[in-house]
């Protein structure tokens, strides 16, 4: 490859999200993007029942399909191809992000149970999506015992693991449905699953498996905590998982001939190892060293930070040695709700007069109370929030947790809550940001990245919540972007991801700049931000926990009742 001219190369990148798939088709000799292509999920998220039989499924759930990935392969990929011009011939590897943890179990050969019919009306047989959060109990027996046991990994994720990682999702599907698990010759993330079958070769990354599995320092949780946990746990990873991990940008294989026809591309081209969707981002903004944090925004937030030194977060979903950038610790911290709360309110809460509106001024409904909200001044409304609305995920790792909105009187509006609900999901990242700082991992400049970039007044008010200048990745698609770099890196065009980002990487300086003015006011409402964020997060009132309780326990009684009916 390297004999090739770089000027005549391409790769493509395909970012896996929670609703779609997008692939975008890069040059690898400067990172332009020449096409791209955006693929909606057939099935979408799977929530309230399985697809076919109806059966309803319990508080908290989110699964998926995997035959709906298989379907952005088939899709995007040939239409972003098309619509680029370029030669398949000239496309030398392609890359795939994902949102993670989500994970699946399947036979030896990559079969998901949920595809064969004995198993299709079982949930747990199903794609559990990253934000299944119906795995809390057996996150907080991880915990519980952990703690107990003294176990040295529990700190690199900031004290908590939570119910979206891999093992609390095993453990669920162990107590729940026990012949699933004993079914299941493998359990696997869908990043690493969509590589088995693009390449046939099973592979695991040293990403997912890092942040969502607890590997650390070359090792899976041993043995005997797993047997403590539950017997049948015992030799889970051996037996059923794989401790073998790729490095970033690491070829996992070929193209497979019927993969290729899916996609209009040539078999044996290079494919990368998997990743995770935000952390694959980090490099696509041109950061490769310490000191800047990638925010990634969408329907949840990301933080992300590289340092050359081990650190302890409060909170954080995780340190990993080459996690995100290699020979580097990488950071995680995040929000497991902001894209998707505004989603929850435009859909549900926003009265029928501004859907009018919206229409008469030719607009979308966020876009028209993005405007309306923006003419007001920071604390002209009245209104503060809890931006927990799907729980906690940092700093305080508690997906029990709902969201929270304070003074709201009868001439309260909904551009009023709209702009309120942007301005908590700020002030949850500058909890964040001060808790890397006081614990020693500098925060010195925020680059920005996502899908909500084009939300001007969500990126005003970070700026001036945070403080902080803002830096914007100079591409629309940076996951998807990232993807295609580490696939260079596979296919040999650059030596590493470090290269890679020097020339493919793009980001714009100092787009957003903090207003003074605005700051002084920010800086008061935070102070009241905090102070509910610690009386309802850290257990002085536990009212929001006790609501769930009985919400579980009324849906778990209305099912029973119908049961007998």
């Amino acid at each position: 490859m390297r004999d090739r001219e770089i000027g005549e190369a391409y790769t493509v990148g395909i970012d896996f999200g929670t609703e779609s798939g997008r692939a975008v088709v890069v040059r690898v000799r400067d990172g332009e993007e020449l096409a791209s292509s955006v693929c909606q999920y057939p099935h979408g998220v799977i929530d309230q029942s399985l697809p076919e039989s109806g059966k309803t499924l319990p508080p908290e759930w989110a699964l998926q399909d995997p035959d709906d990935y298989l379907t952005v392969l088939k899709t995007a990929v040939p239409q972003a191809v098309q619509k680029s011009g370029v030669d398949p011939d000239s496309i030398v590897g392609i890359g795939i992000d994902f949102t993670s943890c989500t994970m699946m179990p399947t036979r030896a050969d990559g079969t998901p149970l949920c595809t064969l019919p004995e198993w299709r009306e079982e949930p747990h047989a199903w794609v559990k999506l990253w934000k299944h959060h119906a795995a809390q109990p057996q996150a907080d027996e991880i915990n519980d015992l952990a703690e107990k046991t003294g176990q040295p990994w529990l700190a690199r994720y900031g004290g908590k693991i939570s119910s979206e990682w891999f093992f609390a999702k095993t453990l669920q599907i162990l107590e729940e449905a026990p012949e699933v698990y004993r079914n299941a010759d493998r359990l696997i993330e869908a990043g690493d699953w969509l590589i088995w079958r693009l390449c046939g070769v099973e592979t695991r990354n040293t990403c997912t498996a890092g942040y969502k599995a607890i590997y650390q320092d070359g090792y899976f949780p041993d043995n005997e905590f797993l047997k403590e946990l539950h017997p049948e746990l015992e030799g889970v990873v051996d037996n059923k998982m794989k401790r073998e991990l790729l490095p970033l940008g690491a070829k996992a294989g070929e193209l497979t001939e019927e993969a290729a026809r899916w996609m209009g591309l040539n078999p044996g081209i290079a494919v990368a190892a998997a990743n995770v969707d935000a952390h694959v981002c980090v490099p696509a903004t041109g950061v490769t060293g310490p000191g800047r944090m990638v925010l990634i925004t969408g329907t949840s937030n990301c933080h992300l930070m590289v340092s050359e030194h081990l650190g302890e977060v409060p909170g954080m979903c995780g340190v990993v040695e080459g996690g995100i950038i290699p020979g580097l610790y990488g950071y995680e911290a995040g929000q497991s709700g902001v894209g998707d709360i505004f989603g929850w309110f435009v859909k549900h809460a926003v009265p029928p007069e501004y859907h009018e509106a919206a229409r008469k001024a030719g607009t979308d409904l966020h876009s028209y109370l993005e405007s309306e909200a923006a003419k007001q001044k920071p604390g002209e409304h009245g209104l503060l929030a809890l931006d927990w609305w799907n729980g906690n995920r940092s700093v305080l790792v508690d997906v029990s947790l709902s969201g929270l909105l304070v003074g709201a009187t009868l001439a309260t509006r909904a551009p009023d809550i709209y702009r309120a609900l942007i301005e908590s999901t700020a002030y949850g990242t500058r909890i964040i940001i001060e808790a890397f700082e006081e614990s020693g991992v500098p925060v010195n400049e925020l680059v920005m990245a996502g899908g909500l970039l084009k939300n001007e007044l969500l990126m005003q008010i970070y700026a001036d919540v945070t403080g902080y200048p803002l830096h914007v990745i100079g591409s629309e698609q940076g996951p998807a972007l990232g993807s295609a770099m580490h696939a260079a890196v596979a296919a040999g065009v650059y030596e590493n991801i470090q290269a890679a980002a020097e020339k493919m990487g793009k980001v714009r300086e100092n787009v957003y700049h903090p207003i003074e003015e605005n700051q002084r006011t920010y800086d008061t409402l935070y102070r009241e931000y905090r102070t509910l964020h610690d009386y309802f997060g850290r257990g002085e009132n536990d009212v929001m926990k006790r609501l769930k309780a009985i919400q579980r326990q009324t849906k778990e009684g209305s099912r029973e009742a119908t049961s007998l009916t």
